[in-house]
């Protein structure tokens, strides 16, 4: 009945898929790598996020729970917070621009070479490390929830794995090599509906195993039993102390929703800015909304499964779904689990075959003399090879001890400089493509000394790893700023309008984004206990 209704959903969202989207245009790179423009607001909303929402997320962030309670929270509505930013002043620069990658904007806002450093560094971390983390945790967690094991008759778990990764490698990029992104938009919300209430029935189900008399007298059994895990402010302790709100976590959630190409590479598909911000700010409402999903539980899971000896807790949610959803839901649940796996990994692979076909063939072999066909071809053929290093290297990373904290530390490595220079780029009118450049090459080198070069290293942990993300940050900042100052351009850069999207705001943006700003504030209070930063 699981493996039946798991094929059901999984050929349907495929189907569906198909139907909405055979009459797009694919034969431009307008078209393929932007949707031709045409993206509204529901598509953009659901494809942001199901791109962010995988496996990575729905177990790693759930185990964080399962230990630190509700303060992990941060991860998702800080979140929030950094999409309201995202709508309200980065799109509409970005939409000005009318910019199919971040690199291209670097370009236009500096110069080639900047645009060169950005999109291999984007293009390396893509390739080496986020689709081969997809495929893997992926994998592993689809083998848990279906128990293919036992379906499949394949008792060899490194045999298993492999298959695993590369039929959820070959169909992601079907959907992003043949598709393009509307393609990957269409999918990602016919997938991120079914997750959504997927995700919604796990919490309600999980409640009524906590108490029978309703899921309110259970959150009150919950918070009785447990008081400690029901602290926003996270202690000393805690994978987010709440200072850190306010450096590292606050700074890599602010790349991952402004800058992040896989992310944000759907925005540059509206309409209008208007579109464009009602799916962000909609994106962002969910968000603030997650911890429903991605923390309650992993709470729940404490409280049923803490005193099993040995209990992981990277076990939590994939043992929670298992007891407490019926076999047909299972089969559902595991179907949309797929299609949030395949959404980020067709995602980042789109993403990837944009920023080489737009930002290193096309630049290098004179655009204008290089024909639509030939740079979508490119970008296929790049697309198909990069998927098959991913397939090929993930099952390689089954020795990692921690995939969730690994995948963090390595997106430091890009997020902050990157960031840090395209936020001197709009605030520092007069700063010139040298210190982008130089900001870009050292940013890397600090963080890369602070994470694996003793004593380096022992320092940054000694201060906290968020803490060093921040303060790399600030030097990165203050140098581009002094140097817009002691070697300016010789005139201010203007932000021109390509002319591409209408720029007329969406009326409710900004009462929306002040009200998820509240909300996030009055969230926090709630379930704020500040004793715990006393000593």
């Amino acid at each position: 009945m699981t493996i039946l209704t798991f094929l059901f959903f999984t050929a349907l969202v495929g189907v569906l898929t198909w139907f909405l989207t055979r009459k797009d245009d694919h034969g431009t790179s307008t078209g393929y790598f932007l949707a031709g423009r045409t993206l509204t607001g529901g598509f953009i909303a659901g494809s942001l996020l199901l791109t962010n929402l995988s496996t990575e997320q729905l177990v790693g962030l759930n185990g964080a729970a399962f230990t630190d309670g509700i303060a992990v929270m941060a991860w998702e509505v800080i979140a929030g917070a950094s999409l309201v930013l995202m709508a309200l002043y980065f799109l509409p620069k970005y939409l000005r621009s009318g910019i199919t990658t971040i690199p291209e904007f670097l370009e236009k806002r500096f110069n080639g070479f900047t645009r060169s450093i950005t999109s291999f560094i984007f293009i390396i971390a893509y390739a080496g490390i986020l689709l081969p983390i997809i495929l893997y945790t992926g994998a592993t967690g689809l083998m848990g929830i279906l128990d293919l094991g036992a379906i499949t008759g394949i008792e060899n778990q490194t045999t298993l794995l492999w298959i695993t990764v590369w039929f959820i490698g070959i169909v992601g990029s079907i959907y992003a090599i043949f598709g393009g992104l509307r393609t990957v938009a269409v999918s990602d919300t016919i997938n991120g509906f079914g997750l959504l209430v997927g995700g919604i029935l796990i919490a309600i189900f999980a409640l009524n195993a906590v108490s029978d008399e309703g899921i309110f007298k259970a959150l009150g059994t919950l918070k009785e039993a447990h008081p400690e895990k029901f602290n926003s402010i996270g202690g000393t302790e805690s994978s987010v102390p709440f200072s850190t709100l306010f450096t590292g976590v606050l700074l890599l959630n602010l790349f991952y929703w402004t800058t992040n190409q896989q992310i944000i590479q759907r925005t540059f598909g509206a309409s209008t800015l208007a579109e464009g911000q009602k799916g962000v700010l909609i994106a962002g409402v969910f968000k603030v909304l997650a911890p429903i999903i991605l923390v309650l539980p992993g709470i729940i899971a404490f409280h049923l499964y803490a005193d099993r000896e040995g209990f992981k807790a990277d076990s939590a949610y994939g043992t929670l779904v298992n007891d407490v959803l019926p076999p047909g839901l299972a089969g559902f649940f595991a179907a949309v689990m797929v299609g949030a796996i395949l959404s980020s990994f067709n995602s980042a692979l789109n993403s990837t075959a944009t920023l080489f076909s737009l930002g290193v063939y096309k630049h290098l072999a004179k655009g204008d003399n290089v024909s639509e066909k030939k740079v979508i071809n490119n970008g296929k053929l790049v697309g198909a090879i990069v998927a098959i290093l991913a397939m090929c290297t993930a099952p390689l990373l089954a020795g990692q001890d921690s995939i969730f904290g690994y995948l963090q530390k390595m997106n430091g490595l890009y997020f902050i400089p990157i960031f840090s220079v395209v936020l001197s780029g709009f605030l520092f009118k007069r700063a010139s493509a040298l210190s982008a450049n130089i900001a870009l090459i050292l940013g890397c080198l600090i963080l890369i000394l602070g994470y694996f070069v003793p004593p380096f290293s022992g320092w940054a942990e000694q201060i906290h790893g968020f803490h060093f993300l921040g303060l790399v940050f600030g030097i990165l900042m203050v140098f581009q700023f002094v140097m817009s100052q002691a070697a300016p351009l010789p005139q201010p850069w203007e932000h021109k309008h390509s002319g591409d999207v209408d720029l007329t705001p969406w009326k409710w943006a900004k009462p929306l984004g002040i009200a998820i700003v509240v909300f996030v504030t009055l969230l926090y209070l709630a379930f704020a206990d500040f004793s715990v930063l006393k000593g």
